[in-house]
């Protein structure tokens, strides 16, 4: 850890973001505006944040992961928590946020009115995670949870909804993972993943009695944040992930938008009971 605040310094040092001069947010955070700057400095420099939002005087709260990964503030909501929220309705509702990250997406959820149970599987994640939603006054159920540990994933309750961006891509065992989630799921789905195209698909992957084409990715393991847990994961091609989620009891599964990113296509995808 000390080694980490070391790297952070310099890093800080050498390419600084800006403190304040942000478009400041529209909604107005009491817990947040009010600080002093002297004060939000000092929370900026706690922990070592990989991603920043704004309060509503343009002040930033958090920082950038490194030169080119989150240096733009993170939007609140982010706009497939809005197109969730158009899709399921999320007020009065539990959701289940697959992967909280620090904490942008859990405010978006409760400020939509969704009872959350957030989890990661890193335990800094989830300090970060409360301390960000505690200055957004958004309580949430935060969980240290591995989703690849059978034991700890069975310790999550049955939810409305799943809230499940940039998870499943990081996973050695997607497909097993699905077949754990899918029982606890009452509603519906909302999954933001990469997938394997056809042509890098060279990998075969076998779970639950089935053979899945796959591409295997390495993975940068515990100490990147921005990783898995473990040192591979696999992408499923998706029309084997369609399929899936349908023998899983999903109704209603479309493909809502199709992106192509730098790391590899994405897509979203809706999922109904």
């Amino acid at each position: 850890m000390r080694k980490l605040r070391s790297s952070y310094r310099k890093r800080l040092a050498h390419h600084p973001l800006p403190e304040n001069g942000f478009t400041p947010s529209l909604i107005a955070i009491p817990t947040l505006d009010t600080l002093t700057d002297a004060d939000l400095r000092q929370l900026n420099a706690i922990v070592k944040w990989n991603a920043f939002t704004v309060d509503s005087r343009g002040r930033r709260f958090g920082d950038y992961a490194r030169s080119g990964k989150r240096e733009e503030p993170q939007p609140i909501p982010d706009r497939r928590i809005a197109l969730f929220n158009e899709e399921f309705g999320l007020d009065g509702k539990n959701v289940l946020e697959m992967g909280c990250f620090e904490g942008i997406h859990t405010i978006g959820l409760v400020q939509a009115g969704a009872q959350v149970i957030a989890i990661d599987s890193r335990m800094e994640n989830i300090v970060k995670a409360v301390l960000r939603c505690h200055f957004y006054s958004a309580s949430a159920d935060f969980r240290r949870i591995d989703v690849e540990l059978p034991d700890e994933f069975a310790t999550l309750p049955s939810v409305d909804l799943v809230h499940h961006i940039g998870v499943l891509y990081h996973l050695v065992d997607p497909v097993g993972h699905l077949e754990a989630l899918a029982p606890k799921v009452g509603q519906g789905l909302m999954l933001d993943t990469h997938v394997a195209s056809v042509n890098n698909a060279t990998d075969i992957y076998e779970a639950g009695g089935r053979r899945y084409h796959c591409l295997r990715v390495g993975e940068g393991g515990l100490d990147d944040v921005f990783a898995g847990m473990y040192d591979h994961a696999r992408w499923l091609l998706l029309p084997e992930l369609l399929d899936l989620l349908m023998d899983l009891g999903f109704k209603n599964v479309r493909v809502h938008e199709e992106r192509a990113e730098r790391n590899g296509p994405r897509v979203l995808i809706f999922a109904h009971r």
